[in-house]
């Protein structure tokens, strides 16, 4: 009898592992990296994605700009129109008061005299305050001064309004028009 030849140790291992390293082979351990072509792709993308967010941004200020542009334009050009509103009643109150016929001198008076309450009432509801510095020193920034006149008031002190100033919340928008005194000149 003859025996079957036997594999050798050694041979059938190598065999064994041979065949683990081409299993090994064709199943995917490691993701395969992507190619220049797939990078260059992506990156167009993201920057063609930066770009459109871009310009959606670039117009939004834009008409952000243009929306505040066209407020303070508005802003300019209505500014006065509720102390305008205000107004509108006291000339209604004048030229009720001049289409009146035989007025006497005394409705007429009081007349006047009612609507000038509308007017300082309009005046006051806007801020609008009078400024009328008689015994008050001179401020070159409230007061005008037309003329100086020698009086027994301290030098530099208002003695005369000539014409009232009028300030619009702390700010003057006319000033005063005002004789001050100055000492009186010895006489020897």
């Amino acid at each position: 009898m003859t025996e079957a030849p036997q594999n050798e140790p050694g041979i059938a291992q190598e065999q064994s592992a041979a065949n683990q390293t081409d299993a090994g082979a064709a199943s995917p351990a490691q993701p395969a990296a992507p190619t220049l072509e797939e990078l260059l792709q992506k990156a167009e993308t993201a920057a063609q994605e930066h770009r459109d967010a871009f310009l959606r941004a670039k117009a939004e200020t834009d008409n952000v700009r243009k929306r505040a542009q066209a407020d303070v334009t508005a802003a300019h050009k209505y500014a006065v129109e509720n102390f305008a509103t205000e107004l509108l009643a006291v000339k209604d109150s004048l030229e009720a008061a001049l289409a009146t016929e035989n007025a006497s001198a005394e409705n007429l008076k009081g007349g006047v005299e009612l609507t000038l309450k509308q007017l300082n009432a309009a005046f006051d509801k806007y801020r609008l305050a009078e400024e009328n510095p008689v015994s008050q020193k001179f401020d070159p920034h409230r007061h005008q001064a037309i003329s100086m006149v020698e009086s027994d008031a301290e030098p530099n002190t208002v003695v005369s309004v000539l014409q009232k100033g009028y300030k619009l919340n702390d700010r003057v928008i006319r000033p005063a028009l005002v004789t001050v005194a100055k000492a009186k000149a010895e006489t020897a």
